[in-house]
């Protein structure tokens, strides 16, 4: 049984903790009368989130008389059930006689939370979530929650915010002097290899860290917490998955894969294991926009959160990265709601936005040779004969133009540069 001094305790202790921590804001929006449960992979920056707001909170004349924050992968909390989570109400009202805003980070420890903060909503308090588990969203959670709580996913940093969390501006004159740029450019070198995840941000040992945090989200988020005895052939599904992010791939595909490096997963096993994958928001799926609802499910393309888990999983993975930086940055702008697809019907091209009419191509380098500057430029022309597409891009390493070819406008564009524009500057 936890006892209410620990609680105590620790309630105290958090409010320095906040009081401490150096805050990148964010760009991701929350209103100030909602309630929130922010969910998404392992060391995204969701504690940050809520300490962004706490200090919000702070800086606004709010005080810890009506805040409290706890975090429930506290060791001292280990047991706690849902039957005990009065007991923060209960401490808080023994220190204050104001209502609290609650902070509860990574509740999905606690079996059974979602009727305590459901209740918490109906009995009108603020609320702010986190948690490191889809399974937060199922059907059984949302049907508790009953749209009391709005849902924010929270990814690692995208460039503008990985450029912040360094002290780089982004403004005209930095894009006007060579230096500016290549001081973009330099930037841009580092996230595109190691990725966006807040705390290795300005760490020069990067590898490691996020090696660190891989090993959390695979042996902690899905090999233990699903009970997988087989954890090589989970590594190598991982990264065979890193190795074909440029291409579609079914579960009976992916285990002809693993096969033959001679471990053997069934097709029901890959799928339990791409569903623990996507449950642990390690990966994430975009479909065919060509296919039937069948084959959109079974043959997507895989994209993995972060181009550091790419780069310790793959090895001259330069065109790979490119395109996960794309595609991830393409989830971020318009969420996991089906917006975002690729085409491949007779003819390949990496996007497709329904919503802005635009087909997006990424290559490395198009110019390398004639073939792959006719196969980027044609697949695009072919789907304007097949889609709507007011926009056409493609987005490379470094080239920087526009063509016309058959008459129509294709938008050649680096890729940190076209990461650092305004969203409706690119997607309109």
């Amino acid at each position: 049984m936890i006892r209410k001094e620990t609680i105590k305790e620790i309630l105290l202790e958090n409010r320095k903790e906040v009081e401490n921590q150096e805050i990148i804001q964010r760009d991701i929006e929350m209103e100030d009368f909602a309630n929130y449960v922010l969910v998404g992979v392992r060391r995204a920056g969701k504690s940050f989130m809520l300490y962004q707001q706490m200090q919000k909170n702070l800086s606004n004349g709010i005080t810890w008389d009506s805040m409290l924050y706890i975090n429930f992968e506290d060791e001292r909390l280990i047991g706690m059930t849902a039957q005990e989570l009065n007991l923060i109400l209960e401490v808080h009202g023994m220190m204050s006689d104001k209502r609290p805003i609650l902070f509860l980070d990574e509740i999905q420890n606690i079996a059974g939370w979602e009727k305590f903060a459901s209740r918490l909503a109906d009995s009108k308090y603020r609320v702010y979530i986190t948690g490191s588990n889809a399974k937060m969203l199922s059907s059984d959670v949302a049907t508790t929650l009953g749209g009391r709580y709005i849902t924010k996913h929270i990814l690692p940093y995208s460039f503008k915010e990985y450029l912040r969390a360094n002290n780089v501006p982004i403004d005209a004159d930095t894009l006007a002097t060579t230096s500016g740029r290549a001081e973009l450019q330099r930037n841009f070198a580092v996230f595109f290899r190691f990725g966006g995840f807040p705390e290795g941000a300005k760490l020069s040992s990067k590898r490691d860290y996020i090696n660190s945090v891989y090993q959390k989200i695979y042996l902690g988020d899905i090999a233990a917490r699903n009970r997988i005895e087989n954890q090589f052939s989970l590594y190598l599904l991982f990264r065979k998955m890193a190795e074909s992010i440029k291409q579609p791939v079914s579960f009976s595909r992916l285990a002809n894969i693993v096969a033959s490096t001679g471990a053997k997963l069934s097709k029901p096993t890959i799928i339990n294991y791409i569903e623990y994958s996507k449950e642990a928001f390690l990966i994430y799926p975009v479909k065919n926009t060509a296919d039937n609802i069948t084959m959109r499910e079974t043959t997507p393309k895989y994209y993995f959160v972060d181009n550091g888990i790419v780069s310790i999983l793959a090895m001259d993975a330069d065109t790979s990265l490119l395109e996960n930086t794309v595609a991830m940055e393409l989830i971020r702008r318009y969420g996991l709601d089906e917006r975002v697809f690729f085409y491949n019907k007779n003819i390949e091209v990496d996007f497709y936005l329904p919503d802005s009419a635009t087909a997006i191509q990424v290559s490395y380098d198009p110019k390398k040779t004639e073939e792959t500057w006719e196969r980027e430029t044609s697949a695009l022309i072919k789907l304007s004969k097949v889609l709507d597409c007011n926009r056409m891009l493609i987005l490379t390493y470094e080239m920087e133009e526009k063509v016309i070819v058959n008459g129509k406008e294709i938008e050649i564009m680096p890729v940190w540069k076209w990461l650092i524009s305004k969203q409706q500057d690119i997607l309109i």
